[in-house]
């Protein structure tokens, strides 16, 4: 009897020392959602929703193919470990290594976000000022401005007019200081050009 207890007792305490994936899956998972958000590691980011269901695939993948895998490895190093805590034990690592990874990219995209959206503000500014020195009639479409990026920096940017088909379109070189304004004779408005993938 006395043996069982300490079984049983030994076994309880393996339970509660592997218990942290799941708990760690859930805390992660919010705070990958926001940081893929508010500090994404590629593009602009997207809402924390978004974030949340990218961040829960992710960390699920990590959980339910990777930890086992992870979990075998760490058994050869430490055979004393039960298989499931081995697992456990690989699985929260697992996620916190991916939670560092997304900071970590978060940080290294920061620079390059930054300048893509000083790049989106002269552009406005620019187009805005182009619209009420040389088309003020157009000075109520600014509110709709349409950008599209064609080149890292290079933009189309377009302004609606009373006639939904025609708008004024310009190219924008933000390489330049200010930015080179050219005016485009095609008056289509870029979902145009997203429709048919862009430009030739």
């Amino acid at each position: 009897m006395e043996r069982v207890e300490r079984v049983w007792h030994r076994r309880l305490r393996w339970r509660l020392r592997g218990a942290w994936q799941w708990p760690m899956f859930l805390v992660l998972t919010l705070f990958d959602g926001v940081v893929i958000a508010r500090l994404p590691p590629t593009g602009d980011g997207s809402d924390v929703f978004a974030g949340v269901l990218i961040a829960g695939f992710i960390n699920l993948l990590a959980v339910a193919v990777l930890a086992p895998l992870a979990g075998r490895a760490l058994r050869r190093r430490r055979p004393d470990l039960p298989r499931l805590i081995a697992a456990d034990y690989a699985g929260t690592a697992l996620l916190a290594a991916i939670a560092a990874l997304l900071v970590a990219g978060g940080l290294l995209h920061r620079p390059a976000l930054a300048e893509e959206t000083r790049d989106e503000r002269a552009v406005v500014a620019s187009v805005h000022d182009y619209v009420l020195a040389q088309a003020p009639e157009r000075r109520a479409g600014l509110a709709g401005l349409d950008l599209m990026r064609i080149e890292p920096d290079y933009f189309r940017a377009c302004v609606p007019g009373p006639d939904e088909r025609r708008w004024l379109c310009l190219f924008v070189n933000t390489r330049q200081r200010p930015p080179g304004l050219k005016r485009d004779p095609d008056q289509a408005p870029n979902t145009a050009y997203r429709l048919h993938g862009g430009f030739d």
